[in-house]
């Protein structure tokens, strides 16, 4: 096809390199509309950015292929997901509505062919190339496009969390030398990549490559991510640049293949060119920081309780869960592959050894996760764990039940409480429990009745409730007098 054009758009970090050279930068984290053409009107890119090590720096994340209704994720660790469901991809290719999608070690590829058009997506986590080749002056939309469109208008608002527009300002980080990352990121026009330099414009790629570098830290593969994307743009526009990898000591390999991590984590370095983890973004991370939490708050319920411990804040302190367990070791936690999280919990047929204890006004279960033999006695190199959850529940408040008694002016009185999960008190004319007191009964002096309290919802093998005092007053309030005990520390009395 004599008068086909090839146009390549590159994004990385936050930088849109168009298919015309200009650059553009994402400042938040939302989704927004890569690139599309009129040639093709079903078909998407979207690109969703997020934060990772600081609140004000922001990657592409993941990129979506909106095709004939369908959504194709390109994500993180070269994982793809069709609609909700995880494909599994090789090098060959593999037909998923019209898309050729493979995987090698490089990312993965996703390329859609017609007759006069084909449109290649490329993404390895980091970096998204898209090449289109089609007729001249095929036009291209979208932030890969020359849109007069101001980023607003390209911002795609059902694929974004609905706080994303919201900006931070960090201070600068103090370790990074500016001087020697633009010396790195020069070497685009020195040896090695200088071949290319006539037919793709190393000048975006550099700005893109200082902006990103001098405020943020060159971890995480960051020092071999602008100069990788320059090198395959080159590649795409049949330019092989032998040698650079080893010039600049980086692989063409994905960084972090392979790895998946949770909505809430990146895939980062433990260490500068060491092994990887999914560490947690700053932005999620912060909201526990700011109040010295590695977790959510306790979660009680009727009978059993639960905490939830953030796997990525534990590992950022050298914390292996698998160590750690509730009073009775044998209660250990329960991983979530898909978010992470860890949740230590205890219920009425397992306590995992939790203690309760009462005071004039709350019933508190409590239990500890701690780490294996604990002790503050010992010297040891690993991390010792103590974090401390309860649960607290409201002792009765009295509350009272009222009859009137026949040819008395005397209105009497009995006490009764309302916990929190329901305490009920009755009053029966019979000893068949049958014949109710209403609140206009009207009893006889001195004629008998019997007092029923009744719970539900309280767990009988945990709390046990007792009768400690009930008393009659001839007023409407429990606190007036005189007062008439009934019941005295337990102990009952006689009502005079």
């Amino acid at each position: 096809m004599p008068s086909v054009l090839a146009s390549t758009c590159t994004v990385t970090g936050p930088t849109i390199i168009d298919v015309h050279g200009q650059i553009n930068s994402i400042q938040d984290r939302c989704a927004y509309s890569l690139f599309s053409t009129p040639l093709l009107p079903d078909f998407l890119v979207l690109g969703n950015f997020r934060d990772r090590r600081r609140k004000d720096v922001s990657f592409l994340d993941s990129v979506t292929l909106r095709v004939d209704g369908h959504d194709i994720h390109l994500e993180q660790g070269g994982r793809v997901q069709m609609d909700d469901s995880t494909l599994t991809l090789s090098s060959s290719s593999q037909l998923v509505h019209g898309v050729q999608l493979s995987k090698d070690q490089t990312g993965v590829t996703a390329k859609l062919s017609l007759s006069n058009l084909i449109i290649s997506v490329f993404f390895d986590g980091n970096t998204a190339q898209i090449l289109l080749e089609g007729p001249a002056g095929s036009s291209v939309e979208g932030l890969c496009g020359n849109s007069s469109r101001s980023l607003s208008d390209l911002r795609l608002s059902e694929y974004s969390s609905t706080s994303c527009e919201m900006q931070y300002s960090e201070t600068a980080d103090s370790t990074i030398n500016c001087t020697s990352v633009t010396e790195r990121c020069n070497l685009l026009k020195e040896a090695h990549f200088s071949s290319c330099n006539t037919d793709i414009d190393p000048e975006p790629y550099i700005t893109a490559c200082t902006d990103t570098l001098c405020k943020y830290p060159a971890v995480d593969g960051l020092n071999c991510q602008f100069l990788k994307a320059y090198a395959r743009a080159c590649s795409l526009h049949n330019h092989t640049l032998d040698g650079w990898t080893s010039k600049t000591g980086c692989s063409s390999e994905a960084f972090c293949q392979d790895r998946t991590c949770s909505d809430h984590e990146f895939c980062g370095e433990k260490t500068v060119g060491g092994d990887t983890r999914c560490f947690c973004r700053d932005i999620f991370a912060s909201k526990y920081q700011e109040i010295n939490s590695l977790g959510d708050p306790t979660v009680c319920m009727q009978d059993s309780a639960s905490v939830t411990l953030v796997g990525c804040l534990l590992e950022d302190k050298d914390i292996n869960y698998s160590a750690l367990h509730l009073n009775d070791p044998t209660c250990r936690g329960q991983v979530d592959k898909l978010t992470d999280m860890v949740t230590f919990s205890f219920n009425s047929s397992n306590r995992c050894g939790t203690v309760v204890t009462t005071n004039n006004s709350y019933v508190i279960y409590k239990n500890t996760i701690r780490s294996q033999n604990y002790s503050f006695d010992v010297i040891t190199r690993n991390a010792q764990v103590q974090i401390d959850f309860s649960c607290v529940h409201s002792q009765p408040s009295i509350h009272t039940a009222t009859f009137r008694i026949r040819d008395c002016s005397v209105a009497q009185k009995i006490s009764c409480g309302a916990w929190n999960y329901t305490l009920i008190i009755k009053a029966y004319t019979d000893a068949g429990w049958t014949q109710v007191v209403q609140l206009n009964s009207q009893v006889r002096l001195n004629q008998r009745i019997w007092v029923e309290l009744e719970t539900n919802g309280l767990d009988g093998s945990m709390v046990t409730v007792v009768r400690d005092s009930c008393w009659a007053t001839n007023q409407a309030s429990p606190t007036s007098s005189p007062r008439h005990d009934l019941i005295i520390n337990a102990v009952r009395t006689l009502l005079t």
